[in-house]
């Protein structure tokens, strides 16, 4: 479990990038989304400027977490920050993300909310129609405003379920929604997730925590 990978998501500011720059932090995600941590895509670019200076074995990749995005404003974005990956947090089809990856040449993370998932027709929407198109599936909690950060855990007895459908795909399962120091060794004890995401749960008061970020990172690689 000693590669299972880490995203630190919902950065806003360079100072506790520079900070973390001898962590071995797999992504580092950028909110362009509504959000409470939403950036621009300017600030995301001079966040990205530190990831190149990184101190650790490993370089951050950048990921740009978007929901339901219009192909011209994944234009602008990546006009000014060349992404490396592309999160979709909404009810983006298939055909969709395949147009994305070809248009940018990016990888492409698609998130399911567990607990309620609908197509913007109002079909439920099947993880399996992605087959082919996405380069990892993220598991989320539902959360009816954004989609997902909600900073609740959702219940990980579902997790088998699109684990045996990752691993036949051959691509990451990664786990989100209410992670932090205290519960991550848990959930990678019971359930050996490729990757884990976290983002209000290595925050205070609503601001990047660097002691709880290093004590997150630590449990993860340690595990």
């Amino acid at each position: 479990m000693d590669n299972t990978k880490v995203k630190i998501c919902g950065l806003q500011g360079v100072e506790v990038l520079k900070s973390m720059i001898n962590m071995p932090v797999d992504y580092i995600g950028f909110v362009f989304a509504k959000s409470r941590r939403q950036v621009s895509a300017r600030t995301a670019a001079s966040m990205a400027d530190v990831i190149k200076d990184w101190k650790a074995p490993v370089v951050p990749r950048s990921v740009g977490v978007f929901v339901n995005p219009e192909m011209d404003m994944l234009e602008d974005i990546m006009s000014e920050i060349r992404l490396d990956v592309i999160q979709l947090h909404g009810q983006e089809s298939p055909n969709f993300c395949r147009d994305i990856k070809e248009r940018f040449q990016v990888d492409l993370f698609k998130v399911v909310s567990v607990g309620q998932q609908h197509q913007a027709d109002g079909n439920p929407v099947a993880f399996q129609d992605y087959a082919g198109v996405i380069d990892a599936l993220l598991l989320d909690t539902f959360e009816p405003q954004y989609g997902g950060g909600s900073g609740s855990t959702f219940s990980w007895e579902k997790i088998p379920e699109y684990q045996e459908w990752t691993r036949s795909q051959g691509i990451p399962l990664i786990v989100a929604g209410g992670l932090n120091a205290s519960n991550v060794a848990g959930l990678m004890r019971d359930y050996a997730p490729d990757g884990v995401d976290v983002s209000s749960g290595v925050e205070t008061n609503g601001a990047k925590d660097l002691e709880k970020i290093e004590a997150f990172v630590e449990r993860v690689k340690q595990a």
